[in-house]
């Protein structure tokens, strides 16, 4: 039995379909119908039923879930083990980081980083999803979280901040209407955190109008003055179209955790990666804090 097919199995059964599969696996997704049904054949099973709606499991996909979850587990756990003792500082090491951090600042620190380690090859994820480490999805995990997983290791590295923010073309227009219910709060969710954020705020009564989940979109619509949201400083101080809603003041809000896998922690290339993260990101401190507080209403 090949573990690529299992691999392209497992895809197809957390996914759904072969398309989602495939953007998964980062592979055509004729590959993983081809595959498919080449595993079936060679199992003499059929593990899927091809619905409308996607691929679904029939009972015997089913069965072998289970079997191809637990083959999964033991390879990575193989892995990370191996790696775990590999004290060269040559190799790959996969990193997972959220897009807005790398924008700001961390791609550039990562630049570095390879010239410093040139026999080093980074694999960087920027993206909000949070990787799988027990699968090796990431090596070095950079996280805003105030709980950390427990199966990870690692260092809180710096906490934070928030405030208010509103474009700058929005808040001229409340300033010329005078109204305090004029403008609308969008949010990420219907949380106790916002609803604390909008009480503080000099708008209380200006109502939740919109809700936006992805931090990149909640920015351009704040941007494209669709109202006033609470935005990480490190990601809107450096917005020349935004300013902090009056007074300006900011919040510190989670931490900035960097996270490996318990078995990676004596693993030399990924150790010194982490050292050198993190004294990148302290160097930036004052941003990821809001300070200077360049961003008030009433400096402008």
């Amino acid at each position: 039995m090949n573990w690529d097919d299992i691999r392209v199995f497992l895809a197809v059964a957390r996914q759904g379909s072969v398309r989602n599969a495939a953007l998964k696996l980062k592979v055509n997704h004729s590959t993983v119908s081809r595959r498919i049904t080449s595993f079936e054949e060679s199992l003499n099973v059929r593990l899927f039923e091809r619905m409308p709606q996607g691929y679904l499991l029939t009972s015997a996909g089913e069965d072998f879930l289970k079997t191809a979850i637990n083959i999964e587990e033991e390879i990575a756990s193989v892995d990370r083990r191996i790696i775990g003792r590999d004290d060269l500082m040559s190799g790959t090491i996969r990193i997972t980081l959220p897009s807005a951090l790398g924008t700001a600042f961390l791609i550039e620190e990562l630049a570095e980083f390879c010239v410093l380690y040139p026999d080093i090859k980074l694999d960087i994820n920027c993206s909000y999803e949070l990787a799988d480490m027990n699968k090796r999805e990431a090596d070095l995990a950079i996280r805003i979280t105030s709980d950390p997983p427990e199966n990870l290791i690692g260092r809180s590295v710096v906490s934070m901040a928030m405030s208010n923010y509103v474009s700058k073309e929005l808040w001229q227009k409340i300033c010329d209407e005078n109204d305090p219910t004029s403008p609308a709060w969008l949010v990420k969710s219907n949380s106790a955190m916002h609803e604390e954020h909008i009480k503080n705020s000099i708008f209380p009564k200006a109502p939740i109008k919109h809700i936006i989940s992805d931090p990149d979109n909640m920015i351009a619509a704040v941007k494209a003055g669709m109202g006033i949201s609470p935005l990480g400083c490190h990601f809107a101080d450096s917005e020349p179209d935004l300013m902090r809603l009056p007074p300006g003041k900011t919040e510190l809000m989670c931490d900035l955790w960097l996270l490996i896998h318990r078995d990676l922690r004596h693993t030399l290339r990924v150790k010194t990666l982490m050292d050198f993260t993190a004294k990148a990101i302290l160097k930036h401190k004052d941003m990821l804090q809001g300070k200077p507080n360049l961003k008030l209403g009433a400096a402008e």
